[in-house]
């Protein structure tokens, strides 16, 4: 029979004097690690430069966290940036937002297709994926050691209550509905990568992942806090996660059926 859970893990995993070291911030440094990692052997597999990793790193971490967090103050705070703008590259206050951080990463992944490794943007899309999809399982985990992104309410004895909030009834935990998502994504595009060999179908991987990303965020939506944005000026029953998920997803179905139908490479 389930019954509610009750959390209350300090988000701080040590601090020494001023400087707080939080498991959020491990979680999305292991994501960094891990997405290398991922990455510098499929690559390498491919046969490319192992070198030219360095140069990925880099781009994907700017793109990943600036995008995050211009998505975090254009999308859901913009009325309160506005009148703080000095305030706004200031992440240590929090607020980061994952179709930004999504943005972020198609910008860095152009910059490392032009102008190091040389190939399509399709193709490092494709290798990227993956460890996405990784990346957002551990960065859903940061935010359920925060007690944010949380869900709405239960209205029964099912559910977490984060008692580092204050409350006392338990709640949807959104946080990892999402991570368990994208974990199955995760296991499903490596699959996809080196059982059926979808990197001979460019773009394919990108698709899947796209679809599987955002339609999974779409879903979770309903069940957890809004976050704010420009959702009450649409008139409709829906969250500016939702969507901002719209045009992910149909980029997605676009890639994916185009490349279901090409002969592979």
């Amino acid at each position: 029979m389930l019954s509610f859970i009750t959390w209350d893990w300090d988000p701080t995993f040590f601090s020494i004097g001023s400087l707080e070291i939080r498991y959020y911030g491990l979680c999305w440094a292991l994501s960094f690690y891990l997405s290398y990692v991922i990455v510098k052997k499929m690559v390498v597999r491919e046969g490319v430069d192992e070198k030219l990793m360095d140069a990925f790193l880099y781009a994907i971490l700017i793109g990943a966290v600036l995008g995050a967090r211009l998505g975090h103050v254009f999308f859901y705070d913009w009325s309160y940036y506005q009148e703080h703008l000095g305030e706004i590259l200031n992440i240590r206050q929090g607020g980061l937002a994952s179709h930004g951080g999504a943005l972020g990463v198609l910008l860095g992944a152009w910059w490392f297709s032009k102008y190091k490794v040389k190939k399509s943007m399709l193709w490092t899309l494709d290798k990227i994926s993956p460890a996405s999809a990784l990346a957002a399982v551990l960065i859903r985990l940061g935010n359920f050691f925060n007690s944010e992104i949380i869900g709405d309410p239960t209205g029964s004895d099912y559910g977490v209550v984060f008692a580092q909030l204050g409350e006392s009834f338990p709640r949807h935990p959104a946080q990892l509905y999402e991570a368990s998502a994208y974990l199955v994504l995760f296991g499903f595009l490596m699959w996809m990568y080196y059982s059926k060999k979808a990197y001979l179908k460019e773009g394919l991987l990108f698709g899947l992942f796209l679809v599987g990303t955002f339609t999974a965020r779409f879903f979770v939506e309903f069940v957890k806090v809004s976050q704010g944005g420009f959702e009450e000026n649409l008139g409709a029953d829906l969250s500016t996660g939702q969507w901002l998920s719209f045009p992910f997803i149909a980029v997605g179905l676009y890639y994916w059926l185009r490349a279901s139908r090409e002969t592979p490479a």
